[in-house]
């Protein structure tokens, strides 16, 4: 199999996170501590390809290997790796992908052939991975989470952003919600857009019509990867559950009314000091995430409790 990543006169330090916008996020106080914990290494990102716009605006990472989970072998030989670090999971599954690459260390929770600490429940997801990587001798702040702003111009600078999209049906909250939550802010002046990916287009455009936004504010569909994350870099607010769009807010200190259910706010909720408010109907995040159907903790928000919270924000701006 040939080697995506090639041999450099740089060691190579490859870190495993094969998931998501907000789990690429959630990563970047522990991808600092390791890109100052390794100055002299090429830092990798084993992750799908699709994220490389945001990688990008992180700082520390050299370049990203596509890899879309870890079903398959990664797309690099053995031999050319020095270090690498398993900030996807626990492992067995993510630990024997990377022992195939025969490392010279190995940087992850402790599993069979990996030293490091036990892996713990109920940590926050930005705590769990700079814990692991302190614990390997590299400090690193949880509350580090802000990149930088991409090279494209915002769609709609200053614009309320109601994000409406998801990845699984249980993080859906309501599209008449968004919509009261869109209506009562345009109301007040703000101008408001509807973001979300082409999947969410027909929900985003229930939004926009219950709202009574013009066809211009759906931008659900239209933006790459790059514009979105300039539309919340340069938003006023963002609404959304917790989606990457959540995270982009919080890297950004944009202020933001992020929905949760059924994960709590206590494990994947924005940092407890910025402009931010974490709404949920149960802080225990005891529901399915992959579940089909909006969850009780997220059903239990509503509306108002939304709009009484974006005014609270608007008023202490």
């Amino acid at each position: 199999m040939p080697a995506a990543v090639s041999p450099s006169d740089q060691p190579i330090l490859l870190v495993l996170r094969a998931l998501g916008l907000g789990d690429l996020l959630t990563a970047v106080p522990a991808v600092r501590a390791l890109s100052r914990g390794f100055p002299e290494h090429r830092l990798v990102l084993a992750a799908p390809g699709w994220l490389e716009p945001v990688v990008s605006l992180v700082g520390g990472i050299e370049s990203v290997l596509p890899t879309a989970g870890v079903d398959r072998p990664l797309q690099m030989s053995p031999g050319i790796t020095d270090v690498v670090v398993n900030l996807h999971g626990r492992g067995p599954v993510s630990s024997r992908l990377l022992d195939e690459l025969g490392a010279r260390c190995k940087i992850g929770h402790r599993d069979r052939g990996w030293p490091g600490p036990v892996w713990r429940e109920g940590l926050h997801e930005r705590v769990r991975w700079a814990d692991l990587v302190a614990a390997h001798g590299m400090p690193a702040d949880p509350d580090e989470v802000a990149i930088a702003r991409p090279p494209v111009a915002s769609p709609a600078p200053g614009a309320v952003v109601v994000h409406v999209g998801a990845a699984y049906g249980s993080r859906r909250w309501p599209a008449d919600r968004f919509a009261a939550v869109a209506r009562q802010l345009a109301a007040g002046g703000r101008q408001v857009v509807v973001s979300g990916n082409t999947a969410d287009r027909p929900r985003a455009t229930t939004v926009a019509r219950l709202a009574d936004l013009p066809d211009t504010a759906n931008l659900a569909g239209r933006l790459r990867l790059d514009e979105f994350a300039a539309l919340i870099a340069a938003a006023g607010m963002l609404i959304s559950a917790d989606t990457g769009g959540a995270h982009l807010a919080s890297a950004y200190g944009v202020p933001s009314v992020v929905i949760f259910g059924p994960v709590s706010p206590a494990l994947w909720g924005p940092p407890e000091h910025g402009p931010h408010i974490a709404l949920t109907g149960n802080r225990q995040g005891s529901g399915d995430p992959f579940a089909d159907q909006p969850d009780p903790a997220l059903l239990a928000v509503s509306a108002s409790e939304v709009i009484a919270a974006a005014r609270s924000l608007m008023s202490g701006a």
